[in-house]
């Protein structure tokens, strides 16, 4: 199995109180996610991630990138299909 990749899409700039304007990750979580070992943990963390660009607002840019992302490195995450992380 693919290991689940960082919600990370290369852009760090923590310009919104605090959050990524890329991925809207802090930077004590993006520390955080490079700690997670197991695939459920981590893909359990792009489903907070997602719930937290839902309430911050202004990612809608960031499924796409970060889907383009998990294709080449040939990782498939439920939680991105519309699917709850198993």
């Amino acid at each position: 199995m693919t290991k689940v990749p960082s919600p990370c899409i290369n852009v760090c700039k923590f310009k919104r109180a605090g959050h990524c304007i890329g991925c809207s990750m802090t930077k004590k979580q993006k520390s955080a996610f490079k700690k997670l070992k197991k695939s459920e943990h981590r893909e359990a963390f792009v489903e907070l991630v997602i719930a937290q660009q839902a309430v911050l607002g202004r990612y809608k840019h960031w499924q796409q990138a970060y889907e383009k992302q998990c294709h080449g490195k040939n990782a498939s995450i439920a939680v991105i299909n519309g699917n709850k992380a198993a």
